[in-house]
């Protein structure tokens, strides 16, 4: 990446880029930096088609490993690690989410918040909201989530970056019919919650879904098809990352239902909706249940379009 007049060409990638203007990703990835910080990176760094530095997008470990150095580098995330198949979130879309949530709270950066108070629920193998809420801007974490085993991989992240100690809590929802009941404690007050819905409806579309992404990134690449075989994803327990029943359609309006009984409790309920066509659904029982503000913010990563859906009833 050529570092000469920065100024001009930074704002016309910014701004084709589409990232919160406060991301430390808008300029994309610095793979020299990133190698030089975190040196696992570099066996998976070549020339792409267009002469410029990349990685395999479609090889997991890949991935994994362009994360693990992103956390090292900007956010100060020693020895973040995922099992095999558990879901590997892009961290640029992923930090988007917490300034447009900082945003949605009046918040400017500057010194750390330890009186925000934000809940993650499903935080998965890879903590990555509290992660990235704790280090940007010094809020409180709570994640929540029904598998110990990502908990546990999660702890182990917390356990390898003392600062995290005090800032992120970490609770398993023993009940999979809930979502806050059994997470929120009574008293409790959360200035925010997050949500990554799992997508697909089942573990069957699930892996159709993979194939299809891997066959594009395939084809954009300019390989043949035939070289993707199938999914190099094993959804080792970790399948509700990825799949519920009824897909994110259902989900969504059990989240906005039992938002409903915690409406003192949190200020501003958030979940991501992936599928367009949930939005206005999931907009109209909202308004049923009685907030009195919804708002849908929306976030472009490169070619991806994604939305947050944010209510209050306070």
């Amino acid at each position: 990446m050529s570092t000469h007049h920065q100024s001009k060409p930074t704002r016309a990638k910014s701004l084709r880029k589409g990232l919160h203007p406060r991301n430390l990703h808008n300029q994309g990835y610095d793979f020299p930096a990133l190698v030089k910080s975190h040196p696992a990176l570099a066996p998976h760094v070549k020339s792409n088609a267009h002469g410029d530095l990349s990685i395999d997008f479609a090889d997991p470990v890949a991935v994994k490993t362009l994360n693990a150095a992103l956390l090292n580098r900007y956010y100060h995330i020693a020895d973040w690690d995922i099992p095999g198949g558990a879901l590997c979130p892009p961290i640029p879309g992923r930090a988007d989410y917490i300034h447009y949530m900082a945003d949605l709270l009046g918040i400017e950066p500057g010194p750390a918040q330890p009186n925000i108070k934000l809940l993650d629920i499903g935080t998965g193998a890879n903590g990555i909201y509290p992660l990235l809420a704790c280090q940007i801007y010094g809020w409180q974490c709570v994640g929540s989530d029904i598998n110990t085993q990502s908990l546990e991989n999660v702890a182990r992240i917390i356990a390898h970056n003392p600062t995290l100690k005090d800032r992120f809590t970490l609770r398993t929802q023993p009940d999979k019919n809930h979502i806050f009941e059994g997470i929120i404690q009574a008293g409790e007050f959360f200035d925010v919650s997050v949500c990554n819905p799992p997508f697909h409806g089942s573990l069957d579309e699930a892996l159709k879904g993979n194939r299809l992404k891997r066959n594009n990134l395939a084809r954009s690449r300019g390989e043949q098809q035939a070289k993707t075989k199938s999914p190099t994803l094993n959804f080792g327990g970790l399948g509700a990352e990825l799949w519920c029943k009824g897909g994110e359609q259902l989900f969504l309006k059990k989240l906005i239902r039992e938002s409903q009984a915690y409406s003192t409790q949190c200020r501003w309920f958030t979940s991501l909706v992936s599928k367009a066509d949930n939005v206005k659904p999931a907009k109209k029982l909202i308004r049923k249940l009685g907030a009195v503000d919804v708002r849908e913010i929306e976030m472009k990563q490169g070619n991806k379009m994604t939305r947050v859906l944010a209510w209050t009833y306070l």
